[in-house]
């Protein structure tokens, strides 16, 4: 059976299938964030002997080494894998999402954990990108947005449920237990997706010298851009939640799971609500969240050291950072022209970027003795630079429209 005469459960059992995988893809980029102290005490024992702040700082390589494996495996797997049949490449992402998963599960060092992070990232964003484009094909037409964030759901249900119980699993039992768990996920990802999910037709005309065209598209890379700038001020705060809760607002260890479920419920909701309003109308709520973001950033930043006030702010920060996911992969997908397979993956790479852009110069300025509270005022920063971007490129395409007129 094909995408495109599925019965309603089967195509429930289809997006499920995926989101699975996507909750696993969630669970392994976020855990990580509120495991630092624990990884960085565990891998880097003599300089957390000397200095705490730097073994952390340190260990947020591994979020940026993530993030880097996600920025070079998008296009590259991407493009390379447009021409096959889409099923089976989630299949083949599903496994190797498992396999890499579980060597930083086994890893002996901090060297091989990073180089497993690093491999671990190289098929996250082919995943999204094409399970976007089977979810939007399931769906049917007019719902583009809201296929996109169903696969997103995954993502952000990973955040409610997923790594707050990674985090306190690994707490409790020690940082490998929860990779262990992720790649049981994968596992079990791939093998829904093999039993459910249907035949997908690739694009043989579809090259790799024809998918990197996408590149001389000057909008394209201003929508990038705006990914992977502005939303690196998100990643600068939630790198370093779990520090911003024990040593800024005073809370015990155990309080970190619980911000980390707030966060998480910010995003699954904001995802929703961002889908829908992406359909309604995209250029507003991209000028729109990206200005929220600056000022809820520059709120959490300056009221840090109450855990209410701390909560509410994370809470709204989720809300907005997963409002603008589907909102930039869609306006990414309008400015591609017919390059929708990698420019559905180069949307991954742009907010992993930010990822890496994000923990890097959090560790930055926390390394450089300004406190854990600066990674907030270096997003306030980001936000209202990918905010210019994305202001840039609305105003150029405007100009080309009444030029064309």
């Amino acid at each position: 059976m094909t995408s495109s005469n599925l019965t309603r459960g089967a195509a429930t059992w289809a997006l499920l299938s995926l989101a699975v995988g996507s909750f696993g893809i969630g669970m392994t980029e976020f855990v990580v964030m509120g495991l630092l102290p624990n990884i960085a005490h565990d891998l880097l024992p003599s300089l957390w002997a000397t200095n705490s702040e730097d073994a952390i700082a340190q260990a947020g390589w591994l979020i940026s080494l993530y993030a880097l494996g996600v920025v070079v495996g998008a296009p590259t797997i991407a493009g390379a894998v447009a021409r096959y049949p889409r099923h089976r490449v989630m299949i083949g992402l599903a496994l190797a999402l498992t396999i890499f998963n579980a060597l930083t599960f086994l890893a002996p060092t901090f060297e091989w954990v990073a180089a497993s992070r690093f491999l671990a990232g190289l098929p996250h964003g082919a995943y999204f990108g094409i399970g976007a484009l089977v979810a939007a094909d399931v769906l049917g037409p007019g719902m583009r947005a809201k296929g996109v964030a169903f696969v997103l759901t995954g993502l952000t249900v990973a955040n409610v449920v997923g790594v707050p119980l990674g985090t306190f699993l690994g707490q409790q039992v020690g940082w490998r237990s929860a990779f262990m768990v992720v790649a049981a996920i994968f596992a079990s990802a791939t093998i829904l997706i093999t039993f459910f999910v249907p035949e997908h037709p690739g694009d043989p005309s579809r090259t790799m010298r024809a998918e990197l065209k996408v590149f001389g598209i000057g909008q394209v890379w201003l929508a990038l851009g705006v990914g992977a700038i502005g939303f690196g001020g998100f990643f600068a705060v939630y790198s370093y939640i779990a520090p911003l809760v024990t040593d800024v607002a005073g809370s015990p260890a155990w309080v970190v799971p619980i911000v980390l479920v707030i966060m998480g419920l910010g995003m699954t909701v904001g995802n929703l609500v961002g889908g829908h309003l992406a359909d309604v109308d995209l250029k507003r709520t991209l000028v729109g969240g990206l200005m929220v973001l600056a000022l809820v950033l520059a709120l959490l930043a300056a009221t840090a050291q109450w855990i209410w006030t701390l909560g509410f702010f994370v809470f709204a920060t989720g809300f907005v950072a997963s409002a603008l996911s589907p909102t930039i992969q869609t306006r990414l997908m309008d400015v591609a022209q017919d390059n929708q397979s990698i420019a559905a993956a180069l949307n991954h790479s742009a907010l992993n970027i930010g990822n890496s852009l994000g923990a890097l110069l959090g560790g930055v300025v926390i390394a450089a003795g300004w406190g854990f509270r600066a990674p907030a005022w270096v997003g306030v920063v980001l936000a209202a630079a990918g905010l210019a971007l994305a202001v840039a490129s609305l105003l150029a395409e405007r100009r080309r429209a009444l030029v064309a007129a």
